[in-house]
């Protein structure tokens, strides 16, 4: 479904992403996987065309996004679930997840159900102020809104960052459901090992810009975790 080939970024004059190619299987669960600063972010902002590429392709449903605007790119059917959640805290919750119905290709002009059954938090506090909420809940308020726009790919940065270990286990929940019931095709950067087997079907590891290991969740091994996850 998404297909990164040879990609080259920068900041300034610093190479940031050298030559990274990745595919994300239709319907899978990729997790992206490294130590602080190795350039997963970076990769994730140059999909959703928040950084420019210098060379490269990025093609998702055979259309190659560097030729889509940054704001087109979610009526694609790509949701997109940025680190540190980024709700707009002054906006109650339904205000959050309205403002994701604008991007939906059927028109649809109320939040979906299926919204509230998988948080069903979110309706408890519709009429709350998005920063008001805990972390775990404004952690559920941003994929939500993800998912109001109807996507066929979404896009998860590190989802349990700072997140209480019920909640882990809970979004750990959704996003197998999904993946595996739902079809969904999900692309994960994620810190935590436990969670990343529990989820993803395929890995990719980075280093210094680099995909340096990929494959089938099964053959990461304690090699491959030592030499480029651990600390």
């Amino acid at each position: 479904m998404l297909k990164i080939e040879q990609l080259n970024q920068y900041y300034g004059q610093s190479h940031t992403l050298w030559d990274l190619t990745l595919d994300v299987p239709e319907g899978e669960c990729t997790v992206l996987m490294g130590r602080n600063g190795v350039g997963k972010t970076t990769l994730l902002q140059c999909i959703m065309g928040l950084l420019p590429i210098k060379s490269g392709s990025l093609t998702y449903a055979g259309t190659e996004l560097s030729r889509v605007s940054a704001e087109r790119r979610a009526g694609l059917g790509i949701g997109y679930v940025p680190q540190g959640r980024q709700i707009f805290p002054l906006l109650s919750v339904e205000e959050n997840l309205l403002i994701g119905l604008p991007a939906r290709r059927d028109g649809l002009r109320k939040i979906p159900d299926f919204i509230f059954e998988l948080f069903p938090v979110l309706n408890d506090m519709l009429g709350r102020r998005g920063g008001d909420l805990s972390g775990g809940q404004q952690q559920q308020l941003a994929i939500g809104r993800a998912l109001v726009t109807d996507p066929r790919l979404l896009i998860l940065d590190e989802p349990t960052e700072g997140i209480q270990p019920n909640i882990v286990a809970d979004i750990g929940s959704i996003v197998r459901r999904l993946n595996r019931e739902m079809g969904l095709t999900v692309l994960l950067v994620e810190q935590k090992l436990p969670f990343a087997r529990k989820v993803a079907d395929r890995f990719c590891l980075m280093d210094r810009g680099r995909g340096v290991a990929k494959g089938a969740m099964p053959d990461l091994n304690e090699d491959l975790i030592h030499q480029y996850l651990t600390v």
